[in-house]
């Protein structure tokens, strides 16, 4: 299954995506309350709802999907609806740095040892198609297309073999970074959590739809230029690794997002003089295998 959040009246509202458009669920179960015996109870607000009520969440949004076939006015156009993060409250928001050997080759920096872990805070959410404006503070702009990973229940002290069990679903994100804020002082964050600096979505899909986190094509386009392109294979630590790391040393909560690094190609691995930083009227595809393509526009 793939969700989205949508605004209505500056309101996130929880969305599915379907083959006949986007299922505004408010409405829907409006609409078929009285059907079925109450067989909508189960059927989540939001998507943190959705995501604290795991399977039978899903399996009650499923059903009404298909109750609603027969009401095409429930339906949005996905084009004509204004996204929200995929994702809205996270309690946490766990970043991986140089989680890729050519991307820690291109930053100058050596392949880490352990996971680098760095964070951002809820100020830097936006969805698809919403603008990221420059901060004044910067003049060094950078995309870092990631696969982010939002779980599902409570994980502490999970082993690698189960940490998929943790799991809610994958969705794209793009972690920009101010180059000049994170090199400032030996801390990253900076650079990292400026307002807009974590787009998530469009979707959030359902870890049933993506077999093998470890193995998704992901590539990011520049005014429609691929600037990155790799495959989550080359991951140092992969996403089992990274929830049982994480988990071992804070609890990963229900709607908590892990991004799980970038591949190479970004601006800050080019040399010196050849470094085109992000500007104004630049619009950043990042596109992930499965998981839908987030675009947003530098303002």
């Amino acid at each position: 299954m793939k969700t989205v959040v949508f605004m209505e009246r500056d309101q996130y509202r929880l969305g599915v995506k379907t083959d006949r458009g986007i299922l505004d669920v408010a409405k829907a179960r409006e609409r078929l309350k009285n059907g079925r015996n109450g067989a909508w109870n189960e059927v989540p607000d939001s998507v943190e709802e959705l995501i604290e009520g795991g399977t039978t969440a899903v399996q009650a949004l499923d059903a009404l999907a298909g109750a609603a076939k027969e009401h095409p006015d429930l339906f949005l156009d996905e084009g004509k609806i204004r996204l929200g993060p995929c994702v809205t409250r996270p309690e946490k928001i766990v970043c991986v740095g140089l989680n890729y050997r050519a991307h820690a080759k291109e930053s100058k920096m050596e392949p880490p040892k352990h996971p680098v872990l760095f964070s951002k805070f809820a100020n830097a959410l936006i969805g698809s198609g919403a603008p990221v404006k420059k901060p004044a503070v910067t003049e060094q702009l950078d995309y870092e297309a990631e696969l982010a990973v939002v779980i599902g229940r409570e994980a502490r002290d999970v082993n690698p073999e189960e940490a998929l069990d943790y799991v809610f679903g994958y969705c794209n994100a793009n972690d920009l970074s101010a180059r000049d804020l994170q090199f400032l002082t030996p801390q990253w964050l900076l650079g990292k959590t400026c307002d807009g600096f974590c787009p998530l979505g469009p979707y959030l899909v359902t870890k049933d739809e993506i077999p093998d986190p470890n193995r998704l094509d992901i590539q990011l386009r520049r005014n429609g230029r691929v600037v990155q392109k790799s495959n989550t294979s080359y991951l140092i630590f992969n996403v089992q690794y990274l929830i049982s790391f994480i988990s071992k040393h804070l609890t990963l909560k229900e709607g908590d997002v892990i991004l799980t690094g970038t591949p190479e190609g970004v601006i800050l691995g080019m040399e010196e003089g050849e470094r085109d930083w992000l500007k104004p009227g630049d619009v950043l595809e990042v596109e992930i295998e499965g998981l839908g393509v987030l675009t947003n526009p530098i303002a």
